[in-house]
């Protein structure tokens, strides 16, 4: 079986597409001090998978047993193919290829080390639309709009000016993706609000 890390942001999603069929997204749950903005939008996560014609299954992880409790599932699922979304974090390299053998699986990591500002424009150029969901403080006026081929230059220029990563590897902001080629119609959503966790924004959508 061939599975896709996910979490319904853009770079998961992009990896996905870039590599082609998968049988089936995984969505890992961790418990973290803050609030994950996928989580608390999980319905939408979903939904974007489900327009794309992709299962996703929903795995929560406790805390202190996240790597035992990833290994087991995907064993469980008979996986021989691991697709994943990292990019130039060289611990999340070398844990998901520990995982990868430990299932005794292929890891492919389609977006491993290259250029992130060129990954975000290819994303856009592919035509996917993103959601800001979650993003640090100096974000704020992003949250609850969608990054898309029109508004991407403004936006690394934006990321550039303070200083952080425009592709966001480092979790300065989240994104779910409202829609892709793949899809048979777009996300409909509506910001109820937003969050304030500790200098840490997140929308909620629904």
């Amino acid at each position: 079986m061939k599975v896709a890390m996910v979490s319904g942001g853009k770079d998961s999603i992009y990896a996905l597409l870039l590599y082609g069929a998968v049988d089936l997204g995984v969505m890992l749950v961790y418990e973290f001090p803050r609030p994950s903005p996928h989580l608390l939008n999980i319905g939408k996560s979903v939904e974007t998978f489900l327009l794309m014609n992709i299962p996703l299954i929903v795995v929560k992880l406790n805390k202190g047993r996240e790597k035992v409790e990833t290994i087991e599932a995907l064993r469980k699922l008979g996986v021989d193919v691991i697709v994943a979304g990292d990019v130039y974090i060289s611990d999340h390299l070398t844990y998901m290829q520990s995982i990868a053998d430990e299932v005794g699986a292929k890891l492919v990591e389609p977006l491993w080390s290259l250029d992130p500002i060129e990954i975000l424009y290819k994303e856009m150029e592919y035509g996917i639309n993103a959601l800001f969901i979650g993003g640090v403080s100096t974000l704020f006026n992003w949250i609850g709009k969608e990054l898309n081929a029109g508004n991407v230059g403004e936006f690394i220029e934006y990321a550039k000016k303070i200083g952080i990563d425009p592709l966001g590897e480092k979790g300065e902001y989240h994104t779910l993706v409202t829609y892709t080629p793949r899809h048979k119609q777009r996300v409909q959503y509506e910001i109820v609000r937003i969050d304030e966790f500790n200098g840490y924004f997140i929308a909620r959508v629904i």
